[in-house]
């Protein structure tokens, strides 16, 4: 992994560059990001009124507490307020509106004790996005929406930026997925049966970082990073929005991060949006994706 930079001033291709090289981006909170975590704020109080959702698994069955989230995570990904935000975000950032794409946005909760999980609050082992078919150039953008802590965050395992892994990602499918598993998340309660990749020999934890920052501030990372839901030993539920993007150059370039030991196959490049105008991705270039363009350094 390479440096991690605090607020650094940089150009959108600048930033980039050093993404994909390894770097990690930390930012304070600053007016678009806090509008964003704001309005997902006011959506999760609203579902857990008249609860404090920080400590509402104190009071909820978990089947009641997953069927809050069941409702709630989906209406936050489509409300058409998420896009406009994440559009304001990205051109706070310097992001060109008319070469960047985006996906749509992920609430996430992470609470405290195992109480939750799997399914719906799945607490993700160590990954990397590519192993679930996302290209290598394929930024990842992480929001606090309340206190971030070392043990209830984010961790990364900056020792295997250049180090592979024997994984399960040989047999993931994105589009598979979306088929056959991604719609049923609220049905996993306790036990989580559905093939995700996961490392496949003994993982080495020695040198995880867990960045933090402030609720509303920004963690900025590639997909090709190694990372992982640190699990949430303090006394309330961690939130947190997340969202990907695309730059068009480096899709078409096939440029990004390095993949050393990602298998699968498919892609999720139709799922991204353009900031201008909501424009999928050209066809042509999602199919090229899918039959594995951009896998590897292009020519």
């Amino acid at each position: 992994m390479g440096a991690i930079y605090f607020d650094r001033d940089l150009t959108d291709a600048e930033r980039r560059a050093a993404l994909y090289g390894g770097a990690l981006f930390l930012y304070s909170p600053r007016a678009t990001t806090q509008a964003f975590c704001g309005f997902s704020r006011q959506m999760i109080d609203e579902a857990f009124a008249p609860l404090v959702p920080e400590y509402a698994h104190l009071e909820l069955s978990v089947e009641r507490y997953a069927q809050i989230l069941a409702g709630l995570k989906p209406a936050f990904i489509h409300h058409p307020e998420s896009k406009r935000l994440i559009r304001e975000l990205l051109a706070d950032f310097g992001c060109d509106p008319d070469r960047t794409y985006f996906d749509v946005p992920r609430l996430r909760s992470s609470t405290p004790g195992g109480y939750l999980t799997t399914g719906i609050a799945y607490a993700f082992h160590p990954h990397r996005d590519t192993w679930y078919s996302a290209p290598r150039c394929q930024l990842n953008w992480w929001l606090p929406i309340n206190e971030l802590t070392r043990d209830n965050g984010i961790g990364f395992h900056p020792q295997y930026w250049s180090r592979g892994i024997k994984n399960g990602s040989r047999r993931y499918n994105y589009a598979e997925w979306n088929r056959a598993s991604r719609f049923d998340a609220a049905k996993y309660i306790g036990t989580d049966t559905r093939e995700q990749p996961r490392a496949e020999e003994q993982f080495d934890w020695a040198d995880e970082v867990r960045p933090l920052c402030n609720p509303g501030g920004l963690i900025l990372f590639s997909g090709a990073q190694m990372h992982s839901s640190v699990e949430n030993t303090t006394d309330r539920t961690r939130f947190s929005i997340d969202f990907r993007t695309v730059h068009l150059d480096d899709v078409e370039a096939g440029h990004g991060a390095p993949n050393v030991d990602s298998e699968c196959t498919g892609t999720t490049m139709g799922d991204y949006l353009r900031c201008i105008d909501l424009a999928h991705v050209p066809q042509e270039w999602t199919e090229r994706y899918d039959r594995g363009f951009g896998r590897v350094d292009a020519d």
